[in-house]
């Protein structure tokens, strides 16, 4: 079980890891927090859950909960560096859902409520699950154990 902990916290050391998880950490957990709790604005589980039914993601409130959870659980994740890589991969997975199933019809541009934010977050998510969280990271010290 060791073994596995540190292959899956393995990183380098590395600062340009950390510049990226943080504010992309923020970013998710706040866009969670709209999700599961109703905080910054947002509709919560019920109202996101009513939302996503209406496009087609049934059951809505377990999906607003699965992407809610994803994005704030994630996000923290992130901040904190820790399990980086499979964090990074489902928030990834989820912005992929997004993208196809809410704004790919819309363009490009986030002014027409396209992708290119969705695909930002996307892009930062891939390169965490390929490098891991780098210094300053609970998974750096994991991985020295």
């Amino acid at each position: 079980m060791k073994t596995l902990v540190k292959k899956v916290a393995a990183t380098n050391t590395s600062l340009s890891q950390l510049a990226l998880r943080i504010p992309v950490g923020i970013i998710f957990v706040a866009h969670g927090a709209q999700k599961l709790f109703g905080s910054f604005g947002g509709y919560g589980l019920e109202g996101t859950g009513q939302w996503m039914a209406s496009i087609g993601l049934e059951p809505g409130y377990l999906m607003a909960l699965l992407a809610g959870s994803a994005e704030f659980f994630g996000g923290l994740a992130l901040i904190l560096g820790l399990l980086v890589r499979p964090a990074a991969a489902v928030l990834a997975f989820t912005m992929v859902i997004a993208i196809v199933t809410v704004h790919i019809g819309n363009g490009l541009f986030m002014s027409n409520d396209g992708y290119e934010f969705g695909l930002a977050l996307l892009a930062a998510s891939v390169a965490l699950a390929i490098s891991g969280a780098g210094r300053g990271s609970l998974d750096a010290m994991l991985s020295k154990e």
